[in-house]
């Protein structure tokens, strides 16, 4: 089976639409799939609800898609850095389902994993916590958390073989092997494929047994989120 697709438009043909649940990988602005969110900006699909960490920054990442209006709610730990973001919420144009870090790392493993929901302390007494099955397990109150499955995953890896087994590179792993693993359906943007049985079977971090399409982009910009620069003398 052919994995390899020769544009990220090819890639996401055919299988990204209005009203979808998609999950995104990244941390911030490390390891997001560019190629892949700047195609799904070009396909023109509305309405979509994202799980991400984060939701990008102004003019990148997914502040590309903030900034179409095709994004009608996101699931995530952190929105900072993204003006856009905030004015849309604040003026009641975005829904936003706020979910505690962990929680969230968790609730893509899990959906992965095929468990459907789990019990976690987080969130217990906030506004995290307010609709939620609770539990007392030892005497502690617990919340239940339904899992996430996302109908496509877009990732980003650092290579992949042409079965689709992927290395990530240092801490551009964060989110996306568990969105990976998670999605129905995932499309993994990559800076180099090899052939297969190039990868020493221990070194590969994920399994393209997870892996629907591959696409290349052997050139990703990665944008710094905050350069700091220490000036001489100071």
């Amino acid at each position: 089976m052919n994995k390899i697709y020769p544009s990220a438009s090819e890639a996401l043909k055919g299988i990204v639409k209005d009203g979808q649940l998609l999950a995104v990988g990244g941390f911030g602005l490390c390891g997001i799939p560019e190629a892949l969110i700047d195609a799904l900006r070009d396909s023109g699909v509305k309405d979509l609800t994202v799980i991400s960490n984060n939701a990008g920054v102004d003019g990148f990442g997914l502040g590309k898609l903030l900034e179409t209006r095709q994004i009608k709610k996101m699931i995530s730990s952190y929105v900072g850095e993204n003006k856009e973001f905030e004015r849309q919420y604040l003026a009641g144009e975005l829904q936003l389902e706020f979910t505690p870090q962990g929680t969230l790392a968790e609730k893509l493993r899990a959906g992965g994993a095929g468990i459907p929901a789990f019990y976690v302390r987080t969130g217990v007494g906030t506004l995290v916590a307010e609709g939620k099955e609770t539990r007392v397990f030892d005497g502690l109150t617990y919340i239940l958390e339904q899992s996430l499955v996302p109908e496509v995953s877009l990732v980003k890896a650092w290579k992949a073989d042409k079965s689709g087994n992927l290395l990530f590179r240092r801490t551009a792993r964060n989110f996306n092997p568990a969105v990976a693993m998670a999605g129905k359906i995932t499309v993994v943007e990559v800076e180099e494929i090899v052939e297969t049985g190039t990868f020493d079977p221990d070194s590969v971090h994920l399994p393209g047994i997870y892996v629907t399409r591959l696409v290349l982009n052997a050139t990703p910009e990665k944008r710094i989120e905050q350069r700091t620069i220490t000036q001489k003398g100071v």
